[in-house]
């Protein structure tokens, strides 16, 4: 019961602050995810540095917290989006550094912060983009985002510990089940269609496109997540929220769904 408390408690505050700073406006939530993407990515080197790996864990974070915050500019408008090439210099200088580094294994060493900042901070990233799309400052998009994917980790859960018996993945993540998914994906498919009545800067069938790529595309974040801290031989990716892990934890549904999400709304504005 009491950690069924810590649980609860933990996941009540993270759900009030995620959604209070991105309801407020763009700067209390532009400073949540930049200090969300460089705890993450010095999480993501902490856990790599289990095993013969010696990532620049203080630059590539200091790069990764750059990458969001120029971003930040471009997608409020700022700035121009030319802007961004100042990350180039950024990321070569990995290389350059690990030149004074006398490690053994360098090349590995330097494909690790590259990693981190490619798996955190450029989705974390990416999120600007989705508060910006119409052009002003606007939650609908990532509440329904959050709600969609939230909606999908809960049905999973519970259709899977109801009716779940076939793995759906079982070497990287035993507890999952095919029926847990498809429970996900009809709750999930639910809420689109509830909140396409509610925020309705999206149409219809965007929602419910939306849902489908994190259905499909957030599971499978979640076992890549998986399949890293299995990696590492750990439980969980960190232990910031008790109860709960790291922000690689809460965050890996996200993480690989959010350039899919970006691309497809990006491209229907495009074309």
């Amino acid at each position: 019961m009491n950690n069924f408390f810590k649980r609860t408690l933990t996941a009540g505050a993270f759900v009030a602050v995620l959604l209070g700073c991105t309801y407020y406006n763009q700067v209390s939530f532009s400073i949540l995810f930049f200090l969300i993407t460089v705890m993450g990515v010095w999480e993501f080197y902490t856990l790599s540095e289990k095993g013969a790996n010696k990532p620049q864990k203080v630059w590539g974070t200091a790069v990764g917290g750059v990458v969001f915050a120029s971003n930040v500019l471009v997608a409020s408008g700022y700035v121009a989006p030319t802007f961004l090439v100042i990350n180039i210099p950024l990321l070569f200088s990995i290389f350059i550094i690990e030149l004074y580094t006398k490690a053994a294994n360098p090349f590995r060493n330097i494909a690790f912060t590259l990693l981190g900042i490619i798996y955190v901070a450029v989705p974390f990233s990416i999120l600007n983009y989705l508060v910006t799309m119409t052009g002003t400052y606007n939650y609908e998009v990532l509440f329904g985002f959050f709600l969609i994917l939230w909606s999908n980790d809960t049905g999973a859960y519970l259709a899977g510990s109801a009716f779940g018996k076939n793995k759906l993945f079982a070497r990287v993540s035993p507890g999952k089940s095919w029926e847990g998914s498809a429970g996900g994906a009809l709750v999930s498919y639910i809420v689109a269609f509830i909140i396409s009545g509610w925020y309705t800067s999206v149409s219809l069938i965007d929602w419910m496109v939306i849902a489908a790529i994190l259905v499909v595309i957030g599971t499978l974040g979640d076992l890549v997540e998986s399949l890293y801290k299995r990696s590492k031989n750990v439980k969980d990716s960190g232990t910031l929220l008790p109860g709960h892990g790291g922000i690689l934890d809460r965050f890996d549904s996200l993480i690989m769904a959010a350039p899919f999400v970006f691309t497809y709304l990006y491209l229907q504005k495009v074309f």
